[in-house]
């Protein structure tokens, strides 16, 4: 269940202008956002740390828009909130965990991770392939 403390709403807050093509095509406006110690797990199955994330952003194609959704937040400790929602990229679905950290006065994004859904199958279970 969401918690609704100030840390929730400024993790919230910062999700939100991460999520926003203005910021996230931006290699200047997104290294104030992302955390030193950056890692995420993508929904490809890439894995990043912040200076490639940054890079990226050097070379790839305008942004689209994302809408996010459901989204949920919990204080884990006095410096760090958990995200979870939803998001819709042009009809690709990902569901998506974010660690935010407090740092100094700012809340940076510590590490994220995306799974692709909606084409699920019989065989999807958590942590492994059903005995058949």
């Amino acid at each position: 269940m969401t918690e609704l403390t100030s840390a929730v709403t400024g993790a919230v807050e910062a999700e939100l202008r991460f999520l926003d093509p203005a910021v996230n095509s931006s290699p200047e406006l997104l290294a104030e956002l992302l955390h030193p110690d950056f890692r995420a797990f993508g929904s490809s199955g890439r894995i990043w740390d912040r200076d490639s994330f940054i890079d990226v952003l050097r070379t790839r194609s305008p942004v689209r828009p994302v809408t996010a959704s459901a989204m949920r937040g919990t204080q884990l400790a006095p410096d760090l909130v958990h995200l979870t929602f939803d998001t819709d990229s042009n009809g690709r679905l990902a569901h998506r965990s974010s660690l935010w950290r407090l740092t100094g006065n700012t809340w940076k994004l510590y590490f994220h991770q995306g799974t692709v859904f909606g084409h699920e199958t019989e065989d999807d279970v958590p942590w492994g392939t059903p005995a058949r």
